[in-house]
């Protein structure tokens, strides 16, 4: 039986700040070498170049170790940081730890629980086609064996970390005499995240194995639950599965739903209702009453340059790209549903929700 979970969300002070997981782990709150998964926001550009997850990356293994975890298991955490805090999103860090049998709280009813897994190596040749589907679809079903999970109905939440493709894997798999699904390297964040999806999407039986032709292409096959992020800091796919179990504990429940446009709220707060928070029928943030840890979102721009029939000119801008302009205006519909601006909002979500929409997961604390 998987360990019950504690999770606490903490703000970044600064781009190498992990002063407050420090405070959790003096505090007795978590133990470091208990720490089995970090999700969270850093403050640079979220594209191919933003280091800024590189440097945050660093800064909390650091403390890990530095309060005791050891170095091999530390490396083995996954760390998976989504770059971009456009608007009023606060740079913060999501901490999951599990908690020691003694000191857990006992229930039969399904409490939160995680699973980790690495898929196979993914070469550059791979993203955007099938061969990385099965791989990710893989790995999903090992990381929810992890976490307890036999029904994928009690999935709600799968954060996963793929590489993208850059120049140097580019010419590596022409070396080989290889193609690449595109050679624009800010694409191919695009690319990844949505082929990485799939996956998920086959795993949980939410769709039948597409094929390459319908990658990017055929918007309505997608996950409710995938949160797929990439970049150029490793060469697997990097799955955290995120559910809930009966039997171990806890105070923790997860739910989830969608975001049907970028303006639903509606979505926000059906998710943090099937996470198990009671709330009227028309909700106001004073009636989370702090027991909400935290929204999990992607967002993506309507491909027909609309929302709710209204024109926007995301599409066309040639000065900010649509990336940042949707991350932005999600992050203030989010939070004003919250009021809390440290939210996760990840842009990027082909095949992740519904076509201009997103999916949306929800954490609380049930005490």
């Amino acid at each position: 039986m998987p360990s019950a979970i504690e999770v606490r969300k903490v703000p970044i002070h600064s781009v190498a700040d992990a002063s407050e997981l420090a405070k959790l782990i003096d505090d007795g709150v978590m133990h470091a070498d208990r720490v089995i998964a970090i999700i969270g926001k850093t403050e640079g550009n979220g594209g191919v170049n933003d280091y800024t997850r590189i440097i945050a990356d660093r800064a909390f293994r650091e403390v890990l170790i530095e309060k005791g975890a050891p170095a091999d298991q530390v490396k083995q955490v996954p760390i998976v940081w989504s770059g971009g805090t456009d608007g009023v999103i606060s740079p913060h860090a999501t901490i999951f730890a599990t908690v020691p049998d003694e000191e857990k709280v006992e229930t039969d009813e399904p409490r939160l629980t995680v699973g980790f897994a690495m898929s196979e190596q993914l070469l550059p040749e791979e993203i955007g086609r099938t061969p990385m589907i099965s791989k990710v679809a893989d790995a999903v079903k090992v990381a929810m064996e992890r976490a307890g999970i036999t029904d994928p109905k009690d999935v709600h939440y799968v954060q996963t970390k793929t590489p993208l493709l850059t120049i140097n894997t580019i010419r590596d798999a022409k070396s080989r005499g290889k193609t690449v699904w595109t050679e624009h390297t800010h694409e191919s964040m695009d690319l990844s995240n949505g082929v990485t999806a799939l996956g998920i999407a086959v795993a949980l039986g939410e769709i039948e194995m597409p094929t390459d032709a319908d990658v990017m292409h055929r918007r309505d096959l997608f996950s409710s639950v995938a949160s797929c992020s990439s970049g150029v800091e490793l060469d697997q796919a990097q799955i955290v599965v995120v559910g809930n179990a009966p039997g171990v504990g806890g105070r923790y429940r997860i739910g989830h739903s969608v975001m049907k446009d970028a303006l639903d709220q509606d979505g926000l707060w059906e998710a943090i209702r099937d996470a198990g928070l009671e709330l009227p029928e028309r909700p106001h943030q004073s009636d989370l009453d702090g027991k909400l840890v935290n929204l999990f979102l992607k967002c993506e721009a309507s491909q027909d340059g609309t929302v709710r029939g209204r024109r926007n000119a995301m599409l066309d801008d040639s000065d900010v790209h649509w990336h940042r302009q949707i991350k932005s205006c999600v992050g203030g519909v989010t939070a004003a549903v919250t009021g809390d601006p440290a939210v996760f909002v990840s842009v990027s979500a082909a095949h992740q929700g519904p076509e201009g929409g997103g999916p949306v997961a929800a954490i609380v604390d049930l005490g």
